[in-house]
């Protein structure tokens, strides 16, 4: 299947002496708006979410907005599994060492979802013991990463279970056993590629995440050698953010230590911004949270909060959340049990905290009974500390992934669409998802609003038409980069809004799409969607994951890319029908690549984008879900859409306003053959105006369309 590439463009740009560069001031660049407008969003909800806090002054006051903020989490995360059947424990030997024991272990924290784990049993002293559940942080290695902490308190008389995250050490997700490791890159990669997939029908990875502990709290308890009322749970990094999840959400938690976590999102978002998938749930801020809140859920029950002076979770933002859980602390009398601990180095656990961390376990689940100081100890390599025989579950025991059980949640939850027969069947769609869309979307944008500014920056004669690099205001802090291409034939025009992230002088090229459009009449308005870095500069992509970080930044503050992209969509045909040359009622609009998921959303909003155009862009929502890789998924995705509507419905509600369809790809931006395609948008294909069209390496666009040039 042939594909439109850019290279030709990319030549002749580079051959073109004119200049499409806007922004030169530090801070004015496209991307860096972006992130200050949504930034600016964050600190307002934070302001507001400190303003009710602050209110709070009893216990009752307390205890009514746990309840709230427990059921807001666990909303957000989409719930937790509904499964209490066996664990079908299997045991794979034991490892005798000094002052302890290692029991390798495999437990089911859903049917066939298998954790590898080892279990620290002190080899001295009568049980029951108090027991340590650990996350493991983000070390590829898992279980090996927090062996030093296992090892230091199994010396002390506890039992700790420590196991490996999904994504991490023996559960890898995505294996390739060609590769012998992941098929999308490390261990947060591999956490934020399934939140892409889960966040479609509104979960996120940390439900896994935590379960998958919650689980290894139900294994603790089954075992006789541990006390089921001291109970602990501590972690570093990815670990301490499960560990300050699990802490808050179980009960059976009695004392909670996580290291190199705890933060606040006024200093994550001006230093730092979003990390991976399970940190940065959807809506987070705008429902009015911060990460305080989980220490508050977890009051007055005693935690300490480790930092280390180097990390590069600002050191503030622990300063800060830990000086609110005082107060909240206060308001229980137990001021005394809440404490924060900042240790020498970088991101880690040194020495200092770890005793820090065990003279913490042992005030609170042993009587003070104990010496917090570490000796000596020697580190079991890796391989020594694997449950399964070839070090990896997918080769061993197979079993479920995060993949599989979204694909099987998503079939319980995606509504089928309702019975559409008739043209009235459509009008009742499109009146249906034009509510769904601005929810799900978060579109506030009305069309028909005075025409947003417009500068001109620079203007060149071409052969039959004048090409102007502009850029213009949709909101107020936000700058979009344009050109626009004026025919200079006289009356009204025909107007083509495209919308591309690909390079400007690109997309301008002499001999390519916009300049074919201009000599066949149409006043052509091009731009790069919002936050796409400037022509020329680099862009911030990961192999598959694409700019999800701006995604999450989004994400948080109850926005999405494709919101705010199809509000800048609407707010440039506001642009062009404020022309006196412009004929209103010949409007079509070109949307590539990722930019054609916000433009069939701005669509569904504005009929006055009376033709749509779509190339290279994602052919269905629901692909994501059937297909275990896809690529800059979170540049296109809507937190929970999947529960509302797919892009085959917006493609239907469009009737009878045709659509052309070039090149259509899949989640992984592969090509979707035809009959593929048919079938995904079967209900779009049967009674919509949808037309597909495969276009080949340097082949004219207005044939493909229909239009004479």
């Amino acid at each position: 299947m042939r594909r439109t590439i850019p290279l030709f463009f990319l030549l002749a740009a580079f051959l073109s002496a004119e200049d499409f560069t806007i922004f030169h001031s530090p801070g004015t660049a496209p991307h860096e708006q972006l992130v200050r407008y949504l930034n600016n969003i964050g600190f307002r909800e934070l302001a507001e979410r400190d303003r009710a806090i602050a209110q709070i002054q009893t216990r009752e006051q307390a205890e009514q907005r746990k309840k709230i903020v427990r059921e807001k989490i666990l909303r957000l995360i989409g719930g937790l599994p509904d499964f209490h059947g066996p664990l079908n424990v299997k045991q794979f030997g034991t490892l005798d060492r000094d002052g302890y024991r290692i029991e390798k272990i495999v437990y089911e924290s859903l049917p066939r979802f298998y954790v590898t784990a080892d279990v620290y049993v002190p080899a001295q002293g009568q049980g029951p013991f108090p027991a340590i559940l650990m996350p493991v942080g983000h070390w590829e290695e898992g279980k090996f990463g927090q062996q030093d902490i296992a090892i230091g308190l199994a010396r002390k008389g506890f039992v700790v279970l420590d196991y490996d995250p999904l994504g991490q050490g023996e559960r890898t997700q995505y294996y390739s056993r060609d590769l012998r490791g992941s098929e999308v890159g490390g261990t947060t990669d591999e956490h934020s590629h399934a939140n892409g997939g889960m966040s479609l029908i509104g979960d996120s990875v940390a439900r896994y995440r935590i379960w998958d502990g919650m689980r290894g709290i139900d294994y603790l308890l089954s075992r006789q050698d541990v006390d089921a009322t001291r109970i602990g749970c501590t972690g570093c990094s990815g670990g301490g953010t499960v560990t300050t999840y699990i802490s808050a959400l179980d009960e059976r938690v009695k004392v909670a230590i996580p290291a190199c976590y705890i933060n606040s999102w006024q200093e994550l978002l001006a230093v730092l911004g979003p990390q991976d998938g399970e940190q940065s749930f959807a809506h987070f801020l705008s429902e009015g949270l911060n990460i305080a809140d989980y220490i508050e859920l977890f009051a007055p029950k005693p935690w300490l909060s480790l930092s280390t002076i180097g990390d590069f979770f600002p050191l503030e933002g622990a300063r800060q959340a830990y000086q609110e859980a005082k107060r909240w602390y206060g308001i229980y009398g137990a001021a005394d049990r809440v404490q924060w601990f900042v240790g020498p180095g970088g991101h880690g656990v040194p020495q200092q905290s770890r005793e820090a961390l065990y003279a913490w376990f042992i005030k609170w689940l042993k009587n003070g009974e104990g010496d917090a100081r570490e000796a000596a100890f020697h580190l079991d390599p890796p391989e020594n500390l694997l449950c399964t025989p070839t070090g990896q579950v997918a080769d061993s025991l197979g079993g479920e992934t995060v993949f599989t059980l979204n694909k099987k949640r998503a079939a319980d939850l995606i509504a089928p669409l309702p019975p559409v027969n008739s043209t009235a069947d459509i009008e009742k769609l499109r009146a249906r998802l034009a509510g769904e869309v601005r929810s799900a979307a978060n579109i506030a944008v009305q069309p028909g609003g005075a025409a947003p500014a417009l500068k001109v920056h620079r203007s060149y004669e071409r052969s039959g038409y004048r090409l102007d690099v502009i850029s213009y205001e949709p909101e107020r802090g936000i700058q979009i980069p344009g050109v626009m291409l004026a025919p200079n034939a006289p009356g009204r025009k025909p107007a083509a809004l495209v919308i591309d992230s690909r390079p400007l002088e690109a997309m301008a090229a002499p001999g390519g799409d916009l300049e074919e459009l201009a000599k066949a009449g149409f006043l052509v308005l091009a731009s790069e969607p919002r936050g796409v870095p400037e022509s020329g500069a680099p862009r911030p992509r990961s192999a598959l994951l694409g700019d999800y970080q701006t995604a999450y930044r989004a994400f948080v503050v109850g926005k999405t890319l494709v919101g705010m992209r199809a509000e800048d969509i609407i707010r440039a045909i506001d642009l062009l029908t404020s022309r006196q040359d412009i004929d209103r009622s010949k409007i079509m609009a070109l949307g590539h690549g990722v930019s054609g998921v916000p433009l069939l959303h701005a669509a569904i909003l504005d009929d006055r984008i009376g033709r749509v155009i779509l190339e290279n862009t994602l052919a269905s929502y629901r692909d994501a879900i059937d297909r275990p890789i896809h690529r800059n998924l979170d540049e296109v995705a809507i937190p929970g859409v999947l529960r509302r509507y797919d892009l085959g419905d917006l493609l239907l509600a469009l009737s009878p306003r045709p659509v052309t369809v070039l090149n259509p790809v899949d989640a992984l931006g592969k090509p979707v053959r035809l009959e593929e395609f048919r079938k995904q948008n079967a209900e779009a294909m049967r009674l919509g105006r949808v037309a597909v069209e495969y276009r080949g390496l340097r082949e004219p666009l207005l044939p493909l369309l229909g239009l004479r040039q």
